[in-house]
């Protein structure tokens, strides 16, 4: 018999997967979706002299690398779907800041539930219409039109609306893996996305070995020990729980009282998850939309020097990184927990908070404890994610840039995300079975 209280082990996870007919299904929608995305990254965009694009973009890395990174390389390729879900995380990102400023959002999505945040759902999709468009007629106006076979109106109108169309696509499948498949659709099409770009940097790196000898082998081998500080670092912050002791007070049903009852209530290190370090990403990548949209050299070289890892003036970067993670840490956490609305659902069960009173003090108490939380977290994951790309200029192995901090973050955070909702279908597959016997 297994233990209804157990986390269930990798067998049985594994059996799930195989014999479950809902939770095998939900993969094969999900690995269907990932390999259909990919496909759509290697289907050109027509009218490009695609031999100068890629002389142009060559010794431009610095510029193009993160952004190249998190499309899976539709930038370089230049495929449909070469913006990728940048545009869908862009407009979460403005709904999610103006959801905090203007009370009609805020009150759909605290107080109409699940039609609410429907609505919520479909206004954002609104907004990646708008901004999708809005980049893919810069992109293309402002950059792809130097490039053109036959430059001109015509070609911008139509590269744009493939652009559009393509990020449309992936907006849509990301919601199909959300609603069909295992969940978190547009953390998994990143996390394939960087996935797919490490073949490339371990194939870059080797050939570095042998050119440079014993000297780059020491030097990576330092690397690939940073890496695997930085996910051990990772996994801390991500698993990390505060627990709040709860006492339930007696309570008498018919004759029978019952006795206090203590539980906890759990408070995570890093409530946002992966989604601050997105977050953050996307907000670094403006600058560097800005630098290619405009052709501006001059721009091009501030950009790369103070807003790009690799620059000479990246502490400006790693700075700016910082506080980023930091603001949309505390932003996620108060979108995701709020201690008024936590201390009036515990005074409502007859809960409290052992040496704290009911209503106002435990809801200022908790509040302390989130913000404590979440700047012990931000801070942690801002350093966790600055160190290796510090680390990985100092010993001038560039092989792994644009795949250094961030990505392992993204990388690591989806995965747990992801494993804990397989987990999650094989529990209940588990209940399901005990009903049934």
């Amino acid at each position: 018999m297994i233990s209804r209280e157990k986390t269930p082990t990798a067998q049985e996870t594994f059996m799930q997967m195989a014999q479950a007919a809902g939770l095998r299904g939900r993969l094969l929608v999900t690995i269907g979706i990932l390999i259909l995305v990919r496909l759509g990254i290697f289907l050109p965009v027509p009218g490009l002299d695609r031999e100068r694009f890629a002389a142009a973009i060559s010794g431009n890395n610095a510029v193009f690398g993160l952004l190249d990174i998190f499309s899976g390389r539709g930038l370089s390729t230049l495929g449909i779907f070469a913006l990728g879900i940048l545009p869908f995380i862009n407009a979460s990102i403005i709904i999610q800041l103006l959801t905090a400023a203007i009370p009609s959002l805020e009150n759909l999505q605290k107080n109409e539930g699940e039609a609410g945040r429907r609505k919520i759902s479909q206004i954002t999709r609104y907004v990646t219409v708008g901004w999708a468009a809005l980049q893919s007629v810069a992109f293309s106006a402002f950059f792809l039109q130097q490039f053109a076979v036959n430059p001109g109106l015509a070609f911008v109108a139509e590269t744009a609306i493939a652009l559009t169309a393509g990020s449309m696509f992936v907006m849509w499948a990301s919601e199909l893996i959300t609603e069909r498949g295992i969940g978190n659709g547009a953390s998994l099409l990143i996390f394939v996305n960087i996935v797919a770009s490490l073949p490339k940097a371990l194939g870059d790196t080797i050939d570095l070995v042998q050119v440079g000898g014993r000297e780059i082998v020491g030097r990576v081998i330092v690397l690939v020990l940073v890496f695997l500080a930085t996910i051990v670092g990772i996994v801390f912050v991500q698993e990390g729980i505060r627990r709040i002791p709860i006492i339930s007070a007696r309570r008498q049903v018919g004759r029978r009282v019952l006795a206090e009852q203590r539980s906890y209530l759990p408070l995570r290190l890093n409530s946002g998850g992966v989604m601050p370090i997105i977050f953050a990403t996307a907000i670094l990548s403006l600058p560097l939309l800005i630098a290619n949209f405009t052709g501006s050299t001059e721009v091009a070289n501030i950009v790369n020097t103070y807003l790009s890892p690799g620059g000479s003036g990246a502490w400006v970067y790693a700075l700016v990184y910082l506080t980023s993670i930091v603001f949309f840490s505390y932003f996620y956490s108060s979108l995701i927990v709020n201690p008024v609305d936590v201390a009036q659902n515990l005074k409502k069960m007859g809960s409290s908070v052992p040496g704290i009173r009911p209503g106002k003090a435990t809801s200022e108490y908790l509040e302390r404890v989130i913000n404590r939380l979440t700047f012990l977290g931000a801070i942690f994951l801002g350093f966790v994610a600055i160190i290796p790309t510090a680390v990985e200029s100092a010993l001038g192995v560039p092989t792994f840039r644009g795949l250094g901090a961030t990505s392992l973050l993204i990388l690591v955070g989806v995965a747990i995300d992801t494993a804990k909702q397989v987990q999650t279908y094989v529990i209940s597959q588990r209940y399901e079975g005990m009903v049934k016997q």
